[in-house]
């Protein structure tokens, strides 16, 4: 199955975004400007290397801790792709599969990893780490995205075991995640993506923000989109041999 195909009205509010809520956003700053966006496939290693280079320094920038879970600070270098739900573990459904690299102080939503190795695998989420997540359209956040959220007694749902189980369409693989410089990369293992190969992806830079007190709001949306590596979010980009 393809990704749900992105609407014009959609590409127009990222478009209204990039000129005002993004620069309304106190992150929005050159750590979060895109130059490339790159997904290199290692045959000999059988990985795959996702990598994001922006102006600034890749990763300097993390969210202030709000002390809470509700409306908490959420930023992410985001890969939208159209690798299909069960590639990744998810059962078939509409959306967006997008490999999102996040740092939130707030809350710890990785609980099979340690990222920094303090024997504490509940205290990192300011860290760095990788999630899959499947994104759809969302008028009701001003980035025009959200999560895909269940309801708990839904049992054609179908997620990887190393999700943090939480009622959406989010996995926490633990793969590794490194920053040097203007770069932020992480490392697949091919296995974990069905062995493709063949896939279409794009680069967005973003802040997200959790809610658990209104109804009306998904539990995580995007409220401001920095930047689309291809200014279209088209999915123009090609892996890598």
């Amino acid at each position: 199955m393809k990704p749900k195909a992105i609407t014009f009205s959609l590409l127009l509010t990222i478009g209204v975004l990039s000129i005002s809520c993004a620069q309304e956003n106190p992150y929005n700053n050159d750590d979060f400007k895109i130059t490339n966006v790159e997904v290199t496939h290692h045959q000999d290693l059988s990985i795959m290397v996702w990598e994001m280079t922006v102006t600034g320094t890749a990763g300097k920038t993390v969210p202030t801790k709000r002390g809470q879970l509700d409306e908490a600070p959420v930023l992410g270098y985001v890969f939208p792709s159209s690798l299909n739900p069960t590639d990744v573990g998810f059962n078939e459904t509409e959306g967006i599969v997008a490999l999102a690299l996040t740092s939130h102080p707030d809350f710890d939503d990785t609980p099979l990893w340690d990222e920094n190795n303090d024997k504490n695998y509940a205290n990192d989420g300011v860290i760095w780490h990788p999630h899959w997540v499947i994104l759809i359209e969302d008028k009701r956040v001003a980035g025009g995205f959200s999560v895909k959220q269940f309801k708990k007694a839904d049992e054609t749902v179908v997620l990887p075991p190393t999700n943090p189980g939480m009622p959406m369409y989010m996995d926490s693989p633990g793969y590794p995640v490194t920053t040097q410089g203007q770069s932020i990369k992480v490392v697949v293992p091919s296995y974990r993506m069905n062995n493709r190969t063949d896939f279409s992806y794009d680069g967005v830079t973003a802040y997200m923000q959790v809610n658990t007190s209104k109804e009306d709001l998904p539990m995580l949306g995007v409220y401001a989109v920095f930047g689309v590596a291809s200014g279209d979010l088209s999915l123009p980009y090609t892996v890598k041999q």
